[in-house]
């Protein structure tokens, strides 16, 4: 896990986490109403397209030849970024990142920042590092602000405060504003309009006198250099065009070659996020001028594991991802579990895929996070640039069972399997055997068949866990070998 944010060592493996999660009957009524209201929006906002299929594929089309010549868009977008006036930084890791925005910060003398909703620098833990050295980040976008205020953590993509609903903003505001600038106002009802305009006041001082501001970016234009942030409040355009210094933290996968690439996104994104046919706010900027907008643009690069990621034929797809959220809102797993459980800020199962991929599978929960998941397909169903996550599940999980050589730090090394996974191993190595010798399979099936009235409903040992939450599936009087040898075979 070298080089990725310590903001959630320490968590257990996902199946202990989510015990408590699953619960809350207050947080599971939170997350059903968020994730059914989105997904059926979705789902109207994406039958509006005839061509939604041809979409999707140019998207992942477009996402995988990027991939596979990474290394020459990313020079190009370098130097198109310095040609118009910009710096570009390169971080190999979350601890270099922070320490280049740190300095680029401290360069200004101030001692405060703004933000710009941005999962790659929560990723690194850049909040806590700029505290470490004096230096103050707001968070602006709403859902943000909640997490902050309330020292919480996110728990989606797209909405971080999903597992919020409208007293507990309230309580959060009441109680907590005052301490990081204006307070509420007293008398603070929990009215969506009263709660987004408390936000509304709250802010505008702070974009008013920030001098620094700090933002992600959905996508980079190669050809031109230009960066482009979507939102739906307009607090990301105040932080992209009124302090005087803009820092962007942008992870490598995020550069797309040209203009018209760029056209796809910006149609199948909305959809899949928001619903929206496009997003109401989309800025966009190439460098610096003289007579609008921030006077100095720094662009920091972040690979934190995503080149080691690249090196892996079936788990880089989990880099196309655009951040649309979507597989989230589909899943039965987050929608009982939540997002904290991940242990990552890439929740559901697109954090399933990819943090054990750029943190490794180390930690309890990273091993974990392959198994959050009922293969049900959803996910794929709905992913906007067409990621196979079912694959990659059973591909990590082999890897985690398994071991076996992986690419960390740009070097090939070879990994053990993770604890607590013998008898599975083992389990599999019988199964493989008895797969490949059809005797013995059909031993065994008549075998199941013929004793299946003294089989128990619940599985002892170990495999208690399993069945404590689902029942073993009935055996059939007779294998489908022997239905098709007496239905079929006899009269051939």
């Amino acid at each position: 896990m070298s080089g990725t944010s310590d903001t959630y060592l320490g968590m257990p493996a996902f199946p202990a986490a989510a015990r408590d999660a699953v619960r809350n009957e207050t947080l599971r009524e939170n997350l059903r109403h968020a994730t059914h209201t989105i997904r059926d929006k979705r789902a109207k906002a994406v039958a509006e397209l005839d061509d939604w299929a041809l979409l999707r594929a140019a998207g992942r089309d477009v996402k995988e030849r990027t991939l596979r010549h990474l290394d020459h868009y990313l020079l190009q977008l370098e130097e198109s970024v310095t040609a118009a006036g910009g710096t570009v930084h390169w971080a190999a890791d979350a601890g270099e990142a922070n320490r280049i925005v740190t300095a680029l910060v401290k360069q200004t003398g101030q001692s405060e920042v703004v933000k710009v909703k941005s999962m790659a620098t929560q990723e690194i833990g850049l909040n806590k590092a700029l505290e470490a050295e004096g230096i103050r980040a707001y968070e602006t976008d709403l859902a943000e602000l909640i997490v902050q205020l309330g020292d919480d953590r996110p728990s989606h993509i797209l909405v971080p405060a999903i597992h919020r609903n409208r007293g507990e903003i309230r309580d959060i505001f009441a109680q907590r504003m005052g301490s990081w600038g204006r307070p509420a106002l007293a008398g603070l009802s929990d009215d969506p309009a009263e709660l987004a305009e408390a936000a509304r006041v709250h802010l505008r001082e702070k974009f008013l006198r920030a001098k620094v501001g700090i933002s992600g970016a959905n996508f980079m234009v190669a050809e031109t250099g230009t960066l482009v942030v979507v939102e739906s409040e307009g607090n990301g355009r105040m932080c992209l065009t009124l302090p005087e210094t803009l820092i962007s933290v942008v992870g490598i996968e995020k550069v797309v070659p040209t203009w018209q690439d760029l056209e796809v996104f910006l149609q199948t994104l909305p959809r899949s996020s928001t619903a929206e046919r496009m997003n109401p706010y989309t800025s966009m900027w190439t460098g610096t001028t003289d007579s609008d907008g921030p006077r100095t643009f720094h662009l920091v690069l972040l690979d934190n594991g995503r080149t080691d990621t690249l090196a892996d034929e079936v788990g880089r797809q989990a880099l196309r991802c655009i951040r649309c959220s979507a597989c989230l809102n589909v899943c039965p797993v987050y929608e009982r579990a939540g997002g904290h459980e991940y242990g990552s800020v890439y929740p559901g199962p697109i954090g399933a895929i990819l943090s054990p991929q750029l943190r490794g599978t180390g930690s309890d929960v990273d091993a974990s996070l392959p198994y959050a998941s009922s293969l049900c397909g959803a996910c794929y169903d709905v992913c906007p640039v067409a990621i196979d996550i079912p694959e990659v599940l059973v591909h990590l999980r082999e890897r985690v069972v398994e071991g076996g050589e992986v690419t960390r730090n740009g070097e090939r090394v070879t990994i053990k399997p993770a604890k607590g996974h013998t008898a599975e191993r083992a389990a599999m190595r019988a199964a493989r055997w008895v797969l490949d010798h059809p005797g013995a399979l059909r031993a065994g099936q008549r075998l199941a068949s013929r004793t299946r009235r003294l089989h128990p409903k619940r599985l002892p040992g170990p495999g208690r866990a399993w069945t404590d939450t689902r029942a073993l599936p009935e055996v059939p009087a007779e294998s489908f070998r022997d239905w098709w040898q007496r239905t079929r075979g006899g009269a051939r």
